[in-house]
This record gives C-alpha cells, structure tokens and sequence, in this order.
C-alpha cells in the first residue's frame, strides 16, 4: 500500500487502524491494519517506506482521517538468551496523528 492508497481507503472508512513499528537502530515502519489484514506502507519505487521518527510519520499523515494510531516497540529481550520463552507482546502505545508540539508563531 502507498500513501495515496492509504489516504483514500482511510477516507472512504477502510482503515481499521495504523501502526508505527519502531525497530532497533531508529527505524520506523507504517502498518496499516484492514479487515484484518496487515499491510506496510511502501514508496513509489515499491520498497518498504523506512520513516525516521514519530514525527516524520505525522508529517507524512498530516490531513489523513482520524484512525486509532499505535506506536509498537518490538521486544528487545527476544533476541537476548537465557530469557522467557514463553510468548511475547510488543509494546504498544497510542499516540495522536497531530502533534502537541505548540509553535511560537
């Protein structure tokens, strides 16, 4: 899914909520979850959208509708040996579309 397609299934009531995956060395992924599909957003060369923080999604998403928006953290200690085994959920936080960051203009 790219953004336009985002945009226009977002407004047409299709998105059931977005996701922004933030993974080690400051990466973020945009998940958007529809009839309970998964799909990642793209760019328009086709490749995964690599974002670089909460804000930049929300830069990216300015005038979408508004959708439940999460913020997932993966699981670091997963990765890690002599931990749990047993199954493990990411973080997941929401957060707003719209940034609280008020200008001085």
């Amino acid at each position: 899914m790219n953004m336009q397609q985002l945009f226009d299934q977002a407004r047409n009531g299709q998105v059931d909520e977005l996701n922004l995956i933030s993974l080690e060395g400051g990466i973020y992924l945009l998940e958007a979850h529809q009839a309970g599909q998964r799909r990642l957003l793209v760019d328009d060369a086709g490749a995964t959208l690599h974002l670089r923080s909460v804000e930049h999604a929300r830069d990216l998403l300015q005038g979408l509708p508004s959708v439940p928006f999460y913020l997932l953290h993966t699981v670091v200690h997963t990765e890690m040996c002599g931990l749990s085994d047993g199954p493990q959920q990411p973080l997941r936080v929401p957060i707003a579309l719209q940034s609280t960051w008020m200008s001085d203009d």
